[in-house]
């Protein structure tokens, strides 16, 4: 594994770019602010007419265009917008649009691993992924910090693919932190099996079984909140800051020792295989290919699956017990006003 920092970058290959951020939502917020405060002066921001998202750019002094008006005028163009709608954008905005030669980025794999969009073969095609949602992105830049990047090439016809990519993610802060070289195979798959079995999926179903488990022996709404969601982000500061055994050591020997014992039971060797199913799933593309036919009808079962899960009662509860500690909101990750 190769790391790289910022004095392995040239920065002003970016600098000396006319870059085009498609998107600005949570990631593209984050770079298109980080890039300007790098000292990159000629940055525009692709939306698609009438966006909602062109008054929170323009408010931040940034150039906004529609997509293919920034795909004519820039040499990079960095495609942050949600998964299902690249190939629409790529094949009706950018590809008529994109300079010869021109650098195509993403933040994210799956598109171009699953050849989803087919880049031309003029096209530098590259890969700049922050580990980390666009507002940490921009907040770690902000106080002097980063989030670490991972960097990959797919296409390089002008032979400075890797060079401009990694100038790229030291200008959003990624080289404070360390930019990490994949490949887009690899950050693909194993983010779609983090997000899916661990981040979000894995962690927010073990919290609502377990809340759903006090609840139905008799416990109250807000002490099974506490319990299996409000505390999951100190034991998470924990493990994020030194490791597994560094919340081991901080915890008790009750709680230590109930770890050791009741966990296994939890995820146990049944749960493994159902993990190795899902990470088939994902290596063959059946996961790709059920996402993009649900966009194909509209999204249907994913906004009923959303609308149910907004509506299950450790929302409504934690939304009292959040307006009593008035901290988390001074210090929230996220406004929607601005971003």
């Amino acid at each position: 594994m190769r790391v790289y920092y910022d004095h392995d970058a040239d920065l002003n290959l970016i600098k000396a770019s006319k870059v085009a951020i498609i998107g600005y939502g949570s990631q593209g917020h984050a770079h298109a602010l980080n890039l300007r405060d790098s000292g990159v002066k000629d940055l525009a921001i692709g939306l698609r007419p009438g966006s909602a998202s062109a008054p929170k750019a323009e408010a931040e002094g940034l150039r906004v265009m529609d997509s293919a008006e920034a795909a004519r005028w820039a040499d990079f163009v960095m495609v942050v917008t949600p998964d299902e709608g690249q190939r629409r954008l790529y094949n009706e905005d950018l590809a008529p649009n994109l300079r010869e030669g021109a650098t195509l980025a993403f933040a994210h794999g799956l598109n171009i691993h699953f050849n989803l969009i087919e880049p031309r073969a003029d096209l530098n095609v590259i890969m700049v992924a922050p580990k980390g949602p666009g507002h940490t992105v921009r907040g770690e830049f902000a106080r002097g910090a980063g989030v670490p990047c991972l960097l990959a090439v797919a296409q390089d016809p002008g032979s400075l693919s890797h060079e401009t990519g990694l100038s790229y993610a030291c200008a959003i802060g990624g080289g404070r932190a360390g930019v990490i070289e994949t490949t887009f195979r690899e950050e693909c798959e194993t983010d779609l099996f983090g997000e899916q079995v661990v981040l979000c999926g894995g962690l927010t179903a073990l919290i609502m079984a377990a809340y759903e488990t006090l609840i139905d022996a008799g416990y109250a709404p807000e002490m099974a909140y506490f319990e299996t969601l409000h505390e999951v982000k100190l034991i998470v500061d924990l493990i994020y800051e030194g490791g597994i055994a560094n919340m081991r050591y901080s915890v008790s020997n009750t709680a230590e020792y109930g770890d050791y014992t009741r966990g296994p039971r939890v995820i146990d060797d049944e749960t493994r295989l159902r993990m190795k199913t899902i990470l088939g799933e994902i290596q063959s593309g059946r996961f790709a290919r059920d996402w993009m036919l649900e966009n194909e009808v509209g999204q249907t079962s994913f906004k009923a699956m959303r609308r149910r899960a907004a509506e299950h009662p450790i929302e409504e509860v934690g939304e009292k017990l959040r307006a009593m500690m008035p901290w988390i909101s001074e210090d929230r990750l996220v406004d929607k006003s601005r971003n």
